[in-house]
């Protein structure tokens, strides 16, 4: 398959539009939001391209790339939301809206399978076996080539996937229970925030 990346720095350029449902990932240099932090965001509009985003860590002033965050009318499809929403809220300084979640359709969906990771649901929905490797890899310098694939591939599947859960959550009727989990997401990213890690309703 042939992706069109394509690297920006700082932010999206101006003449740049999405239509109504776009895929974004995040890179960041570790996972301990209160030590790491953002260095890459990711968007695929679905049609086997890749725009990544290399933030400027001085300031992440990327005034176009927020825009589109906010904008309701663009539905985000994001796998594991949670982090990068968190990472997204503390550095750009943005809620994101309109977000929906491939893990949280996953865990909702398939109730036949423990195995909820972006490269599982790759492997069943798109018939792909990717590799992880680089998943542990520098994002912070200088890119290769193969990590800028390897950002690429975590979001040119997601339409794919997204749709094919959404049809599972439909059929077994547990999309109304997705929609209304997904309501929760920016709630339990403050709370993240705020050092809530357990499950507040526990006894």
């Amino acid at each position: 398959m042939n992706i069109d990346i394509k690297l920006h720095k700082k932010d999206l350029p101006d003449e740049i539009r999405f239509s109504d449902k776009i895929a974004i990932d995040c890179e960041f240099t570790g996972l301990n939001i209160e030590r790491d932090r953002l260095c890459l965001i990711q968007i695929s509009s679905g049609h086997n391209d890749a725009h990544i985003i290399q933030l400027d860590r001085n300031n992440y002033e990327a005034t176009n790339l927020k825009k589109i965050l906010v904008d309701k009318t663009i539905n985000k499809l994001f796998h594991f939301a949670r982090a990068d929403l968190l990472f997204i809220k503390k550095f750009l300084k943005v809620e994101v809206e309109n977000v929906n979640c491939t893990k949280l359709m996953s865990k909702i969906a398939r109730g036949y399978s423990d195995k909820h990771g972006l490269k599982d649901l790759i492997k069943e929905f798109v018939g792909v076996d990717i590799s992880k490797q680089l998943q542990t890899s520098d994002f912070g310098g200088e890119l290769t080539d193969k990590q800028l694939k390897y950002c690429a591939q975590d979001v040119i599947y997601l339409h794919k996937i997204y749709e094919s859960l959404r049809n599972i959550l439909t059929r077994e009727k547990r999309i109304n229970l997705y929609e209304k989990t997904i309501k929760f997401i920016n709630t339990r990213v403050e709370l993240d925030l705020a050092s809530f890690k357990e499950d507040v309703w526990s006894h």
